[in-house]
């Protein structure tokens, strides 16, 4: 299993701080997309500019995650 975690509205649209996702070692951010939007349909409208991050650093959609790495969900950040 995979934990992601979820902050702002990404958390709001699952519901939850952080859920479990079956993983098998080596599929990607992409992947992971897919299965979250497949889980939590709320996530769908956000899902193209959510941004990921795996072991604090931001991840493209093509970077691959072991079941042990940290993985966070965000929605995209703007300030001034």
């Amino acid at each position: 299993m995979l934990q992601v975690l979820f902050f702002a509205q990404a958390r709001q649209l699952v519901g939850s701080p952080q859920v479990e996702i079956p993983w098998a070692d080596g599929e990607t951010v992409g992947q992971l997309k897919e299965r979250l939007t497949e889980r939590h349909p709320s996530l769908h409208p956000l899902i193209s500019k959510l941004l990921v991050a795996v072991n604090n650093q931001y991840a493209n959609d093509d970077v691959s995650i072991q079941r042990s790495d940290e993985v966070a969900c965000f929605p995209p950040v703007s300030g001034g």
